[in-house]
């Protein structure tokens, strides 16, 4: 059944994400009418049913708590009858077994290229509520790529846009998202506060597992010959251990309550002291100028005379699988697509009978980017006692800018809290402490934490408190370390649209082809000397494992040994429409407008000219809110 438009929005936005909540409620507060269609479900009324949804899951994987279903009744959700599909960890498996990453009938993208896109997203109001939280700048060099280093990086490009430019907006995002932090804390490579600023809560107290790694990286100085791998433009002594700025309450904040440290962040925070846009989305409604559309999955985007945009086509479901309940249009002044670097581009090619729009660039869906994640874990001699508080909350990001990007990409580290809860999950099929239990109940080493093979099955039986002991032992000494690596911008890596393979709705599915650049890959290399001096710092037995079959599985020579990789997607998915003065070499403007349709904005971390390595929720939030006063300023 068919649909009329109600009526001429001031404004029509796709997507309910961090971007498109955010843009929502200013032009709510300007009073200008908008209308939000949501792929997925709308705001619900509490958390209830994603954390049921959470407890009753068979795997805690991110997407697990929220719509549509990751399992049906014969194992993965078959994405070619899902009415709005999305990714799941659940689909980056080895090839020929449960999860086959090329498999169509369980990978919602259609991924050809030699290694696996791992992020994942959510098609939910809020779209990535199952973030951590993590509300980086970016720093000042990070905007200037191609200027400081495209001589060596013929990839790299220079944003429209630098840190001075975005400061006052970054300090308007940290008071929406409510971010916890210390400003004398993330003074580092540029970074500069105004005069007087605070952020809007103190930051989240360390953890004994940060406070342990500052004490081995900094109680005695690093000498020369052990940072030298660095590239950085002086000797290094020392390296800072920060606090991560987190939308995460330090204390209570706009009615929401202080974190409580359930260690929960991801996939869901089930106090909800995590900052999430349906919080924005719900003061959005609530200026009564603010409407949004759930179900309603746009379908094509219709340009209109002049190169203008005159309506979004949507198809709108009544239930995750099945046949569409109706389809219909709306029309407005102004255009602002929100739907994420996948999805936006979709929706793009899928326009003008899959022709495609905004695209004079040939840009739209090229320069695909993640923070490649690499993992590494061990136990230490003492106990750290982790699984307490957030997952994270601190990181070094004092290493992530020197001379040494003319050759290889940055990282960036996250110490985790979590000691080994998901990082054992690759091999062992389920994450700790269950494993590490299992493993000394029922005399089995998944862990490798059991090599005699003690327990009920073993030559010596453990119950009790040898048990508990034992346990105790083992969990407390647990520890791992994240790096978020760079990545070039690449032209081959790209979203297209699938010839073949279509959702519930008729709509084909998004096509990636990914991998890494030689670049990205002596990031790895720099992250792996650094894994091995703080190691050694902090008397790390080392027991990271890589999976034979693991799809993103590499291979590095480093210092003369075979090394063997592997990554997981950041969630950070960036790159594919991006932004620039340029008309012929970018997509979008510095107020993410479209440069061949003059109503059409489209917005998110897809725009971003290069990744860095800070997480990028904070830039999207701040761009947003640039976005939003140029659309109101347009309209006076």
């Amino acid at each position: 059944m068919a649909t009329k438009a109600d009526r001429e929005w001031d404004v029509v936005i796709v997507g309910s994400g961090f971007a498109g909540a955010l843009i929502a409620h200013a032009l709510g507060k300007a009073k200008k009418s908008v209308i939000v269609l949501e792929a997925g479900a709308g705001v619900p009324v509490n958390v209830n049913e994603y954390m049921n949804r959470f407890f009753m899951a068979s795997a805690k994987v991110p997407e697990s708590p929220y719509t549509p279903e990751v399992f049906g009744p014969n194992g993965l959700n078959d994405p070619n009858e899902m009415n709005a599909g999305r990714p799941t960890v659940l689909s980056l498996g080895p090839a020929g077994g449960f999860g086959d990453w090329k498999d169509p009938k369980q990978s919602y993208l259609i991924q050809t290229g030699e290694s696996p896109f791992a992020s994942t997203y959510e098609r939910v109001a809020g779209g990535t509520s199952h973030w951590l939280g993590t509300s980086l700048r970016f720093v000042p060099n990070d905007f200037k790529m191609k200027t400081l280093y495209g001589q060596s990086v013929p990839q790299f490009v220079d944003w429209p846009i630098g840190y001075d430019e975005l400061e006052s907006f970054y300090r308007a995002a940290e008071a929406e998202l409510g971010v916890s932090a210390d400003v004398g804390d993330q003074k580092y490579l540029g970074v500069e506060f105004p005069n007087g600023y605070q952020y809007p809560m103190p930051r989240i107290p360390t953890s004994t597992v940060d406070q342990q790694v500052d004490k081995s990286l900094n109680g005695t100085p690093l000498t020369e010959d052990e940072t030298r791998f660095l590239g950085m433009a002086e000797p290094v002594r020392k390296i800072a251990v920060r606090s991560l700025p987190a939308a995460r309450n330090s204390q209570p904040y706009r009615n929401r309550r202080a974190c409580a440290g359930n260690t929960n962040c991801i996939p869901i925070c089930p106090i909800q002291a995590k900052y999430d846009p349906t919080i924005t989305l719900n003061d959005a409604m609530d200026t009564g100028f603010v409407k949004m559309r759930s179900h309603a999955v746009a379908s094509e985007i219709v340009v209109g005379e002049n190169g203008r945009i005159s309506q979004i086509n949507y198809i709108r479901y009544k239930t995750d699988l099945g046949e569409e309940s109706e389809t219909g249009f709306v029309k407005g002044k102004v255009y602002v697509i929100a739907a994420n670097a996948i999805e936006t581009v979709r929706l793009l090619q899928m326009s003008r009978n899959r022709q495609g729009i905004a695209n004079t660039s040939d840009q739209v869906g090229r320069n695909l980017m993640d923070h490649p994640y690499y993992v590494a874990w061990g136990l230490s001699r003492t106990p750290l006692f982790p699984y307490r508080g957030p997952l994270i909350t601190s990181g070094i990001g004092d290493l992530c800018d020197g001379p040494f990007r003319s050759e290889r990409g940055a990282f960036r580290v996250d110490i985790g809290n979590e000691g080994w809860n998901f990082v054992i999950a690759s091999t062992a099929g389920a994450g700790d402490p269950n494993v590490t239990a299992l493993d000394f109940v029922n005399g089995m080493n998944r862990t490798g934490l059991n090599p005699g093979g003690q327990g009920v099955l073993g030559k010596e039986a453990l119950f009790g408190k040898a048990l508990v002991d034992k346990l105790s032992d083992r969990y407390t000494r647990q520890f791992r370390i994240g790096f978020l690596i760079e990545q070039t911008p690449d032209s081959v890596n790209r979203v297209t649209l699938s010839d073949k393979f279509t959702d519930g709705l008729g709509l084909p599915r998004p096509q990636v082809a990914y991998s890494l650049s030689e670049y990205t890959k002596k990031g790895f290399d720099a992250s792996y000397r650094m894994k091995n001096l703080l190691f050694m710092k902090m008397g790390i037995t080392e027991f990271t494992a890589v999976g034979d079959n693991d799809p993103s599985r590499f291979e590095r020579e480093i210092d003369g040994k075979k090394v063997i990789f592997n990554y997981a997607g950041a969630g950070h998915i960036m790159g594919t429409y991006r932004m620039g003065d340029n008309p012929n070499t970018s997509v979008v403007d510095s107020f993410q407008r479209s440069h061949d349709h003059k109503n059409l904005y489209l917005v998110g971390s897809g725009t971003f000219p290069t990744g860095a390595t800070a997480n990028p929720t904070l830039t999207i939030a701040a761009l947003s809110l640039r976005t939003a006063k140029n659309i109101i300023d347009e309209f006076k």
